[in-house]
């Protein structure tokens, strides 16, 4: 047990706390030093070689010694320690990589040098992922928002096609007649505007460099959203231009396509274009995913928030929309936002259907933040 508990440290600590080569290491444990030093030898900026094989190899050698979690971090540290955002333009690397959001929003951030031969294995990478975060999200987010729809919408004279029969059948069970074997209702508990929307949500994404990951998220659950006749989902992207993405939900991997990380950040604009977009008020949802470091007319900015919330807009703003916790943020502009009512929060993936439930509920957004967010 001390050999092994020795041999960990020496890997944790790399070849330089042992320079007399006290600690042997065989086998894997000397495979995985050799791909610890390539990557996290700091005297060896791009120690994972200049040619797409050497990559290649040492990305197969860390799936070899290392859990999924633990390739996804070693990945993302080569890219930022490594600088090796050229090699991830090569179709060959991509296909070696283990994917995950990270790496989807890094490669869109490559989007506009990205040659065409590495284009479709992009695309494909990137499917993956956006198909396994579908699998896991569309089931509560489908059922948080339906089932807040069928609470929120009172409709007690009903059409037969409306009839919500177990909801009246259980309250009005009281009036069960023996005689007849049936129950006489009182009342009729209706779906409420079955088949029409009953709900706007305007996803406003602020796409710069800093939101990457929540923009990977954001598309992901737009395009689930976009597949409910429940609920009408524009996707808005911004940085100092805005761009209405909503037609590309149908397939959320055109949809990030679309997306063009970096740029500035121009709230002012992207608030200004929602307004446009919103037809009833009180029915409308409108959510800014964005750490509100505003590159526009800040002033203005804060009116149109200020207008969008008295118009009766249930206005919300995401920090982030994804696993990292609290970002950096302009907390003078989220507390400005605080006074008009409009609260400010990272939210996780996990979350957000619940979140999205108590909009829908019309319920105190603040008190959710602080019973749900913790």
């Amino acid at each position: 047990m001390e050999d092994f508990r020795l041999k960990k440290w020496r890997l944790i600590l790399g070849k330089q706390s042992d320079p007399e080569a006290e600690v042997g290491l065989e086998g894997d444990a000397a495979g995985m030093d050799d791909v610890l030093e390539a990557l996290y030898n700091t005297d060896r900026k791009g120690g994972l070689g200049a040619s797409s094989p050497n990559v290649n190899r040492w990305l197969g050698d860390i799936r070899q010694y290392f859990p999924t979690s633990v390739v996804q971090v070693m990945q993302k540290d080569a890219v930022e320690r490594l600088e090796l955002h050229r090699l991830l333009l090569e179709p060959e690397l991509l296909q070696m990589v283990e994917p995950d959001v990270g790496l989807v929003a890094t490669m869109l951030s490559l989007n506009k040098v990205m040659p065409a031969k590495t284009r479709e294995t992009a695309r494909m990478v990137i499917k993956k992922v956006v198909e396994e975060l579908e699998k896991k999200l569309r089931n509560p987010l489908r059922q948080a928002i339906e089932g807040a729809l069928n609470r929120s919408v009172r409709n007690r004279r009903p059409k037969l096609n409306e009839v919500d029969w177990n909801r009246t059948i259980r309250l009005n069970l009281k009036y069960y007649q023996p005689d007849y074997q049936t129950v006489i209702p009182e009342s009729i508990v209706g779906h409420g505007r079955k088949g029409q929307s009953l709900r706007q949500v305007i996803l406003l994404v602020d796409q710069s460099g800093s939101m990457a990951s929540s923009v990977v998220y954001a598309g992901v659950m737009g395009a689930i959203m976009a597949s409910l006749k429940s609920v009408r989902t524009h996707f808005v992207a911004f940085d100092t231009a805005v761009a209405d993405l909503t037609y590309e939900m149908k397939d959320p991997v055109d949809l990030l396509f679309g997306v063009q990380l970096g740029g500035g950040t121009d709230i002012n604009k992207a608030l200004g274009y929602s307004q446009t977009l919103i037809q009833s008020p009180s029915d409308t949802i409108l959510v800014l995913i964005s750490d509100l470091f505003e590159g526009g007319n800040q002033g203005e900015m804060l009116k149109k928030a200020a207008a969008i919330k008295a118009a009766g807009v249930n206005f919300i703003v995401l920090l982030a929309l994804d696993d990292k916790g609290a970002p950096s943020f302009d907390k003078s502009i989220a507390a400005t936002l605080a006074t008009m009512d409009i609260p400010s929060f990272a939210c996780t993936p996990d979350k957000f259907p619940a979140l999205m439930e108590a909009a829908i509920g019309k319920k105190d957004l603040t008190h959710w933040r602080e019973t749900n967010l913790r």
